[in-house]
């Protein structure tokens, strides 16, 4: 019998996409267990050097102030929301990440985007997962126009390049990398090696020829985008797409942008025709009170470039326990652990025996330090069963000595609040602007915890 010779194999981690030669529980780069799946290695042939990209010329060094930064030439998706998550519009020869929960919307969110660009120019929606009639049903139920949009149902990444490059599209959507596979690799696809070859012939097509690419992208349990970690550095955008359960609203959010700012957050209603743009989303997430309640008040915070009005509520009642609980929900809970200790101490108000509850309405991930004051003043509020008063916002960090620290922006917040008939606001004293500034809003100005208590009851 002819001797078979033996497949090579590695073991890579989902998580980092550390390789190693044997399995082994743990990772040793990042730690996590159970992570390491075994890949089949194909052995290099020796290749022709690769030619660089358009244009490229041989590397020599340069300095820096005698090159002319190049001018980023973006393409308008037809959702305003998206381009400003993007910075101002797609780039060309970009590569973007977009990742989110199954059926949150990511499939119409880009099928609404490409039918838009389609009509300026060549635009090809690759799909993996659905056949062109589930495509073509989906863009008939949102009413998209279809004449210019082109739709291939193919997961071989060389059969996808070859297509890509007789059709010369100027936008490709691939949905998604996790269905992608190479003939080069015996791995299955959705393996961290095929995730891996896959994005990399992608982000090569796009930088050789200018496309823009959109990868969606699956998210484990833990939220985070499936396959190795070396792919969200790939790109050139990473975007999660995110939403409560039950609710209509979704935010867009990026992570990483080469492009333009990060953290920057686009909103979206689901409607019956799709996802629907929302111009002021500090409206939708400020409650309706008929009048002020006890442990709620209104945080300006700042997502990117832009001033959201948030209302942050607190619920403090008796414990039963020895521990008492400190729950968050889209805050820090170490953070509040900190804050009831500093208003304790410089407050002289302590809640130790009390179960302390406090939540962000509307799903929003407050991540700035502004959000301290807010929710100092709303735990108070429903510790004493006393609402502040109407129309009132707040914003401020809080020092572990007392102290009450400015934030960034302060002025765009202030701005942001009067537009929506806010009458007065506590805010950092090195956050108050001149008088008169903002027509009739009352602008207290506090440098200590006891003051903003003060002036907030």
């Amino acid at each position: 019998m002819a001797l078979m010779k033996k497949t090579k194999s590695a073991y890579v981690c989902n998580d980092c996409g550390a390789s190693y030669g044997q399995w082994q529980g743990q990772c040793g780069d990042c730690g996590q267990w159970n992570t390491l799946t075994e890949v089949a290695v194909a052995a290099a042939a020796a290749k022709p050097a690769r030619a660089g990209y358009a244009g490229q010329t041989e590397a020599k060094i340069t300095a820096l102030k005698n090159v002319s930064g190049e001018s980023q030439v973006r393409i308008a998706t037809g959702l305003n929301e998206l381009d400003r998550v993007l910075g101002g519009g797609l780039v060309e020869g970009s590569v973007v990440l977009i990742g989110g929960d199954p059926g949150i919307g990511k499939s119409t969110l880009l099928l609404q985007s490409m039918a838009s660009m389609a009509a300026h120019q060549p635009a090809l929606y690759i799909s993996g997962e659905e056949s062109l009639g589930q495509i073509a049903g989906r863009a008939q139920r949102l009413d998209l126009n279809r004449d210019a949009l082109m739709a291939l149902a193919e997961t071989s990444i060389e059969k996808i390049i070859a297509h890509c490059q007789t059709a010369k599209p100027r936008i490709i959507v691939a949905d998604s990398i996790q269905t992608l596979w190479s003939e080069a690799l015996s791995a299955a696809p959705g393996s961290v090696s095929q995730v891996r070859e896959c994005a990399a012939r992608l982000v090569r097509f796009a930088k050789e020829t200018g496309t823009s690419v959109f990868l969606v992208g699956h998210v484990t349990k833990e939220g985070g985008i499936a396959g190795p970690r070396v792919l969200e550095h790939m790109v050139d955008a990473v975007l999660y797409f995110e939403g409560e359960s039950g609710s209509r609203f979704r935010l867009l959010r990026a992570f990483k942008n080469r492009f333009g700012a990060v953290n920057e957050l686009g909103v979206f209603a689901m409607a019956d025709k799709g996802l629907k743009e929302v111009a002021n989303p500090s409206a939708i997430f400020l409650s309706g009170h008929s009048q002020a309640a006890p442990g709620s008040v209104v945080l300006v915070t700042r997502e990117g470039t832009r001033p959201l009005l948030v209302e942050v509520q607190a619920l403090v009642d008796q414990s039963p326990m020895p521990n008492p609980r400190r729950v968050t929900l889209g805050l820090e809970q170490n953070r509040l652990a900190m804050l009831l200790a500093v208003m304790h101490r410089h407050g002289g108000i302590g809640v130790y025996d009390q179960d302390v509850f406090v939540n962000v309405v509307g799903g929003i991930r407050v991540q700035e330090t502004a959000a301290d004051l807010p929710v100092l003043l709303a735990v108070l509020s429903s510790l004493k069963d006393r609402p502040l008063a109407e129309k009132t916002v707040a914003f401020g960090e809080v020092g572990l000595s007392g102290e009450i620290r400015p934030v960034p922006n302060g002025e765009e917040r202030l701005k942001e609040a009067a537009m929506h008939g806010f009458k007065r606001a506590i805010v950092p004293k090195a956050n108050a602007p001149k008088r008169g500034q903002f027509g009739d809003m009352e602008v207290i100005a506090v440098e200590r915890l006891m003051d903003a208590l003060q002036a907030a009851f």
